[in-house]
């Protein structure tokens, strides 16, 4: 078995046991792809094509507001599943952009072809449901922290919960997606660092 799909395989198991017959399918189903730093894969606008497994690298969702400024709603700590899901669920046209920010290597799989997989497999729809349940647990969670945390505790709580993200990512984008101006981060870093 080919490494990637290794790392597709040990990540479902910390949700759900993949039997053998679920993971021939994954492997006839899920192709690999090579994307290089600072490409946006799936554009806003367009009904997103493909349900992105990040196998390595970075990579974050984001739209741009009406004053014109970029806004992260998304970025990944490791390998996992990442796509705008609601609109690639619904096949509807995205507002946001999916951006490497690093070099990735991708494991995806077409959209239709999820519908496939999910008649053949034994557990893909039971785990299907449950990505989505932790993607929407985690957005409601993130917009809690939002409007109950300060800026600092937001950053404190992203520093110890997803230490690869501070590591990782540019401070923009960190800024970004933890709704605080870049300057206030670096303000925030340096009196943390102090």
């Amino acid at each position: 078995m080919n490494n990637n799909f290794k790392i597709l395989f040990d990540y479902i198991r910390l949700l759900i046991d993949i039997p053998k017959i679920d993971q021939e399918i994954c492997q006839e189903y899920f192709k690999p792809f090579s994307i290089t730093k600072d490409t946006i894969i799936e554009p806003s606008g367009k009904i997103p094509e493909y349900h992105n497994f990040i196998v390595s690298g970075y990579m974050r969702n984001f739209y741009t507001n009406e004053q014109g400024l970029e806004i992260t709603t998304d970025i990944n700590d490791g390998p996992r599943f990442f796509t705008s899901y609601n609109h690639f669920m619904h096949k509807t046209p995205s507002n946001e952009n999916l951006h490497c920010i690093t070099d990735c290597e991708l494991l995806r799989i077409k959209r239709d072809d999820v519908d496939v997989t999910a008649k053949l497999g034994i557990t893909q729809m039971k785990y299907t449901i449950q990505v989505l349940q932790q993607q929407l647990e985690k957005n409601k969670q993130r917009a809690i922290d939002h409007t109950t945390l300060s800026a600092q505790q937001r950053y404190v709580k992203l520093q110890k919960e997803h230490p690869a993200i501070i590591q990782n990512i540019p401070l923009k984008y960190i800024a970004s997606y933890l709704g605080i101006n870049p300057g206030s981060l670096s303000r925030i870093r340096n009196e943390l660092s102090n």
